[in-house]
């Protein structure tokens, strides 16, 4: 699948510019004239990359980053500055950006640079998934696959499995889930976590290479691959 690449740039002759060339490269690109728009469209879609302009009119370069970061969106953000600007180039790597490239630059080195930080984000993104056999559970964007398959779980379906998972192997009693799964004190009275282990066996279905949640009577649920 090909990267997705935002380009937040006023200056309209460079903006255009700059996404034929990185469609010229195979990318999918986006772009944004205003800091409000590139971050509408930063917010709105999965990108591999956003080239951010640091002046912008309205919002500015470095509070469309804030933004990102305060929302939690890891997406690598190269920087385009204005020449000599070194002390606004320290504080926007200092405020999360990932990189950065003054004014005026060479289109060549603009697209190693991003190319190596779509590169780096891949590998970093991959050491973060949980696998247990044909099961992988993605931190970062919240995607549950079996096998390749796609599974829909709400967000507390996604924790409770987030949670077996990154334990495989353990046995984890009843109130140990229900404490790190809901916040609370296990009450022994209740059968949520049985109703939710349920719920994730309809959906995760029956897997061929035998990865499944296993009960363990009497104490709680281990999640096993063979």
């Amino acid at each position: 699948m090909a990267s997705r690449v935002l380009i937040v740039e006023d200056d309209r002759s460079l903006r255009t510019f700059l996404e034929k060339a990185f469609r010229e490269e195979g990318y999918h690109v986006d772009g944004a004239a205003t800091g409000d728009d590139g971050l509408a469209a930063a917010l709105a879609a999965e990108h591999s990359c956003i080239v951010l302009d640091r002046n912008l009119p309205g919002r500015d370069g470095m509070s469309v980053l804030a933004a990102l970061r305060g929302q939690g969106r890891r997406t690598p953000v190269l920087l385009l500055t204005a020449q000599g600007e070194l002390t606004e180039r320290v504080r926007g790597l200092e405020a999360g950006a990932d990189d950065y490239l003054p004014k005026p630059f060479d289109l060549a080195e603009l697209l190693a640079r991003v190319q190596a930080l779509i590169r780096r984000a891949a590998l970093a993104h991959d050491e973060l998934l949980v696998r247990v056999g044909a099961l992988t559970v993605d931190p970062v964007r919240r995607r549950v696959t079996v096998a390749g398959r796609a599974v829909e779980l709400t967000p507390r379906e996604f924790t409770l499995l987030e949670y077996l998972a990154k334990n495989a192997g353990r046995t984890l009693s009843r109130a140990r889930i229900a404490e790190a799964v809901w916040q609370y004190q296990f009450d022994s009275e209740t059968n949520v976590v049985d109703v939710y282990v349920n719920y994730l066996r309809k959906k995760l279905g029956e897997m061929a290479d035998g990865t499944e949640i296993v009960t363990v009577r009497g104490v709680g649920y281990r999640m096993e691959a063979p």
